[in-house]
């Protein structure tokens, strides 16, 4: 099978957490707390994972200056792109109370843009990973993978308090997990034959926006859902995916 096929179905299968956390939001009535605790150990297994998996192995393969200029680009390509999909009404696309009911006229397509615009650097990653020959990583996989979960549960759920039909909501996750894939498939076609020193730099433009991401959509929803036991979940978060980063190294 080419990689690139290889890389899109893995990308769909990260992505497919999305679906997975909105069907959970309709068929269980989850306590607030309980979302934001997901989604607290969300944050700490995918900082673990761009840590480990993206900025230290890619500092290996192609030194530091690619990962400085390509984490800094990449943070502030996002910080942009998030603050434009956020004045049209996105800016609480991973909120599990009522504020999305506030999103405005255009605030279901802000969403899903916002929703994909999030997603697309995970599924690069992930392409990008395999033309490494060391396969799938299974902490990067895991990480996007429990990552998209809270965010399909919580936006599920706050679409749904601001009347959204679930047509819309799983029709929106579907759409989101495809384009997740064909992004996988991308990155890893159209760099199948870059130097280590361009796909370290690409990874680290897809690990500074994955931590920013982080900061800037995942933590105001895990810290005001569950704020005693926040900074704990992310730590085990943090040190599960580590040890999934170094299984079979011991």
């Amino acid at each position: 099978m080419p990689i690139w096929l290889t890389a899109g179905l893995w990308g769909l299968l990260g992505a497919s957490s999305l679906l997975l956390g909105a069907a959970v939001a309709f068929v269980l009535r989850m306590p607030r707390y309980v979302t934001a605790g997901i989604m607290s150990f969300g944050c700490g297994v995918l900082i673990s994972a761009v840590s480990y998996d993206l900025l230290e192995d890619g500092y290996q393969e192609g030194g530091i200056w690619p990962i400085v200029a390509g984490a800094v680009a990449g943070s502030a390509m996002y910080a942009l792109a998030d603050w434009a999909v956020s004045r049209a009404g996105a800016h609480s696309r991973k909120r599990s109370g009522d504020q999305q009911a506030n999103a405005g006229q255009g605030g279901g397509l802000a969403i899903a843009i916002g929703s994909l615009l999030d997603g697309v650097p995970e599924s690069v990653v992930l392409g990008l990973g395999l033309l490494s020959g060391k396969g799938i990583s299974l902490a990067m996989l895991a990480a996007i993978f429990l990552s998209n979960f809270p965010e399909g549960l919580s936006s599920a759920l706050g679409m749904r308090t601001a009347g959204r039909s679930r047509l819309y909501i799983f029709g929106l996750w579907a759409t989101i997990a495809v384009l997740s894939g064909l992004a996988a498939s991308a990155g890893a076609a159209f760099l199948g034959g870059a130097s280590p020193q361009v796909v370290a730099a690409v990874s680290a433009v897809a690990a500074g926006a994955l931590l920013t991401m982080v900061v800037n959509t995942m933590v105001p929803e895990a810290v005001e859902g569950e704020q005693k036991l926040a900074g704990l979940l992310v730590v085990v978060g943090l040190l599960v995916a580590f040890a999934l980063s170094n299984l079979g190294e011991t």
